[in-house]
């Protein structure tokens, strides 16, 4: 069929299937804020849009006083970016999508945009197209590749005059947005477009339904593109492809629609910060905590790490994301392609998920149980019910419950030779 350019019509086309079956994925947050690398990648907003206080100590601490942002760009200089093995940490970390700053709200665009003219990646900073290199090791690596692209930057002057016009006139869209979301697509050919920076402006100002339509029905990646819901100030939740809502959204009950969380390892930033500190960061058994929700209520799982402005994934995050993947490399079978079973969690305890793949279901267990007895509620036994563990040789005893769920006798010796990891996984093979 032919999309037309209205809600109705884009909202019903099916999400390419590879999306839902992908589950995990790495977000990377990478750009000139990577430079002074200190709050957040908000940081020049922070400073010059809302002069605050600490912003500007930290300023007249560091660098001279008459810095202006654009001279964090020479600084930004990706030396040490080695986008293959970039991918290798993806890979091993479990991800099966990898989505990308292309350009964040300061408007400074990681490929060669014909319309940023000096403030994009090849004429200053690293002189690379960061978005073509990493996009042909992803490609290399089998790893599907997003782009994340800000409709909105906060101190284009096409913008502002836009804003003031009350988004009455659309310079800034077809001289900037709109030229550079074709450019990715037909340069880049991406499988997932993540849109951000949609807030302050309605849909008649973004033009974003033209684009889809035409995305959807005459781009090269047609047939496979996936987008998320931020291309209006009140789209998100309502249209595009699948939800996002807001950031670390967790929506408590199984949604009707498809969605995404994302998540950051460093809890109180998406960009690299080179003050953040131990605590700040997620610890293994949160990440896992997360993904498991995450998928039981049918969604994918973003979890997000900030390069330094040389290109390097810090080792306590690439520990963080081996760590995912060491417990994917068990467990992956309960979530990659598998579909929200009809209870997602037991007795509303948040220790126990539910996934399933046809008539297998699988309990995920954050806490190893005290008596190594699992006892669980939701799933009905029969004559016929067989029970492993995954990771783990052999089959389980079991035996009925006093209600009418099942009680699991797990193996004494933990199923893994490292310490206590978090999150274990029993499939249960005939039941109800």
């Amino acid at each position: 069929p032919r999309y037309r350019p209205d809600w109705a019509s884009l909202d019903a086309r099916p999400l390419p299937a590879w999306f839902d079956q992908a589950k995990v994925g790495v977000f990377v947050h990478w750009g000139v804020f990577s430079v002074p690398a200190w709050g957040s990648e908000w940081f020049w907003w922070h400073w010059r849009g809302e002069h605050r206080a600490d912003y500007e100590r930290f300023l007249r601490r560091r660098y001279p006083p008459d810095t202006t942002y654009a001279d964090f760009a020479p600084h930004f200089t990706a030396h040490d970016f080695q986008p293959r093995e970039w991918a290798q940490l993806f890979q091993r970390a479990g991800a099966r999508y990898v989505v990308l700053t292309t350009k964040h709200h300061e408007g400074f665009t990681n490929w060669g945009s014909p319309v940023s003219w000096n403030w994009n990646s090849l004429d200053t900073g690293p002189r690379r197209d960061l978005v073509g290199e990493l996009g042909q090791a992803l490609k290399e690596s089998n790893i599907r590749y997003g782009l994340y692209h800000s409709l909105l930057e906060w101190f284009n002057p096409l913008y502002l005059a836009d804003k003031e016009s009350g988004f009455k006139t659309q310079d800034f869209v077809l001289r900037k947005t709109m030229p550079e979301l074709y450019d990715l697509v037909l340069k880049y050919k991406p499988d997932l477009i993540w849109s951000d920076g949609d807030w302050e402006a309605p849909e008649s100002y973004w033009n974003s339904t033209s684009f889809l339509a035409w995305l959807y029905n005459d781009s090269p990646v047609k047939d496979v593109v996936v987008v998320n819901d931020r291309w209006c100030n009140n789209c998100s939740c309502h249209h595009g492809g699948y939800y996002n809502c807001a950031d670390k959204y967790q929506p408590g009950t199984l949604p009707a629609h498809k969605w995404e969380m994302c998540s950051s390892i460093d809890k109180l930033s998406w960009g690299y910060r080179s003050n953040m500190n131990i605590a700040e960061l997620m610890d293994e058994a949160s990440i896992i905590g997360e993904l498991v929700q995450t998928v039981s209520f049918g969604g994918n799982y973003l979890l997000n790490v900030g390069p330094t402005k040389e290109g390097v994934i810090v080792p306590i995050f690439q520990e963080r994301l081996l760590a995912l993947g060491r417990w994917l490399d068990t467990n992956g079978e309960a979530i990659y392609e598998s579909k929200p079973w009809r209870v997602q969690m037991e007795n509303s305890t948040d220790t126990v998920w539910y996934t399933s793949k046809g008539p297998v279901v699988y309990a995920i267990f954050l806490i190893w149980p005290r008596d190594n007895v699992l006892e669980l509620s939701s799933p009905i036994p029969s004559p016929a019910t067989q029970v492993t563990m995954l990771g783990f040789a052999g089959t389980l005893k079991w035996q009925k419950s006093s209600g009418k769920g099942l009680l699991i006798t797990l193996p004494y010796m933990l199923p893994s030779p490292l310490p206590p990891q978090s999150g274990w996984t029993v499939k249960l093979d005939g039941v109800n």
